[in-house]
C-alpha cells in the first residue's frame, strides 16, 4: 500500500509568513528535517535552516517569537533604505555629480573632501550622517572621517546633534559661501603682504623681488575686488583722511594721536586703522606700517620702484622755483597758466 503523498505548498516567491513559521514550528516537533520542510514550503533548505538557526535552534524556536523578530528586522531595512540614494535617480544627475567633484577636485579640493561635499549638497536634506556617506559613496568610514575633518577646517561643512538619535549629521550651513569669501578674501590679503616683504628682502630690482612684486600686485587687486563688498563709503572716507594725516603730520602717530588731531573718537581712528591694514591698495603708492608702541608711519611702498629709481631720485636736485613752491606749501603752477 503506497503512502500518502505529503501536501506541499507552492513557492510564495516573498519573505517567510507567519503561517510559515507556525508549520516549520510544528515539523520541528515532529522531527521533520529541513530538507523536506524546504521542499513542503517550495523554499531552498538553507532559508529553513537559516531561520531556525537565527531564532532559538530547533529546541527553542517559537513561531511568534521569530516572526517578531524579522518584523523588526524589516523595520530597520525600511528605515536604511530611506537614506539611501534614490535608486529612481536619472542617470543624468548621478552623472553631474560626479562630474561636478571632479571639478571641484580640479580646483585644489582633494578627490575624497569634493566627493563628500558634493554629496552633501545633492542631498534632499542637506545633512548627513557618516554612515550615509559611507553607504552612499561606498568608502570606508575612516575616508570620509578624514574628509569631513578637511571640509571643517576650511569651514565648508558643519556638524550637529542627529534629531532623536546620539549620531552626528553633517551640513552644510546657509552662510557657507559668505565664509567662504571672507576667508578666501582674506588669504588673498596675507598672500599679497608677504610678496611685499620679500619684495623688500629680496630687493625691487631683482630677479625674486620681481616675481615677488607682480604677485603682490596681483593678489593685491583680487583681494582689493572681493572686500568691496563690506567696505562702506564712510569707512573708505576715513581710511584716507588718516592717511592724509599721517602725510601731513610726517611722523609716526598712533590712534590717540589721530583722533585728538582730527577731532574723531579714538575708536574712528582705531577702525580707520584697521581698514588700512585689510585693505593696503588704499594707501598705494604708500603703504602703512606699524611700529612699536601702537604708532604708525607712511612710506613709499618698496615695490613701486627699483633701488636704482630710489637713487637717482634721491640724486635728482629740484629747481629753485620748485623748492619755494614745496616751502610754501603748494605746488607750482604749470607754464602758461598765467600765474605767478
Amino acid at each position: 500500500m503506497n503512502a500518502p503523498e505529503e501536501e506541499t505548498w507552492p513557492m510564495p516567491g516573498g519573505r517567510l509568513t507567519h503561517e510559515d513559521r507556525r508549520r516549520i514550528a510544528t515539523w520541528l516537533a515532529d522531527g521533520l528535517g529541513y530538507a523536506e520542510m524546504g521542499r513542503r514550503l517550495g523554499r531552498p533548505t538553507s532559508t529553513v535552516t537559516r531561520e531556525v538557526a537565527r531564532s532559538g535552534g530547533p529546541a527553542g524556536y517559537l513561531a511568534d517569537r521569530a516572526q517578531q523578530a524579522s518584523d523588526r528586522r524589516a523595520r530597520r531595512r525600511r528605515a536604511a533604505k530611506a537614506t539611501e540614494p534614490d535608486e529612481r535617480q536619472s542617470e543624468v544627475a548621478r552623472r553631474f555629480t560626479e562630474e561636478f567633484a571632479t571639478l571641484l577636485a580640479g580646483t585644489g579640493l582633494p578627490q575624497m573632501p569634493s566627493r563628500v561635499f558634493v554629496c552633501l549638497l545633492t542631498s534632499d536634506s542637506g545633512s548627513l550622517t557618516s554612515a550615509d556617506l559611507v553607504r552612499r559613496l561606498q568608502v570606508s568610514p575612516a575616508s570620509v572621517s578624514k574628509a569631513i575633518g578637511y571640509l571643517e577646517s576650511i569651514e565648508l561643512v558643519g556638524r550637529g546633534q542627529d534629531p532623536g538619535g546620539r549620531r552626528e549629521r553633517y551640513m552644510i550651513s546657509e552662510d557657507v559661501w559668505l565664509r567662504a569669501w571672507r576667508a578666501d578674501s582674506g588669504a588673498h590679503t596675507e598672500v599679497a603682504a608677504a610678496a611685499r616683504r620679500g619684495t623688500h628682502i629680496f630687493g625691487s630690482d631683482t630677479p625674486a623681488g620681481t616675481r615677488l612684486r607682480e604677485m603682490g600686485r596681483f593678489f593685491a587687486r583680487i583681494s582689493d575686488h572681493m572686500d568691496d563688498s563690506d567696505l562702506t563709503h564712510t569707512a573708505a572716507a576715513d581710511a584716507l583722511t588718516v592717511i592724509a594725516a599721517l602725510v601731513h603730520a610726517a611722523r609716526p602717530l598712533n590712534a590717540d594721536d589721530l583722533a585728538t588731531a582730527l577731532d574723531w573718537p579714538v575708536q574712528r581712528a582705531a577702525d580707520a586703522l584697521e581698514v588700512i591694514s585689510r585693505r593696503p591698495i588704499l594707501s598705494d603708492p604708500l603703504t602703512v606700517e606699524r611700529l612699536g608702541y601702537g604708532t604708525y608711519a607712511i612710506t613709499p611702498r618698496p615695490d613701486r620702484l627699483s633701488s636704482a629709481q630710489r637713487e637717482a631720485l634721491g640724486q635728482a636736485r629740484p629747481c629753485p622755483r620748485q623748492l619755494c613752491s614745496h616751502r610754501a606749501g603748494r605746488l607750482p603752477h604749470p607754464p602758461g597758466s598765467g600765474q605767478g
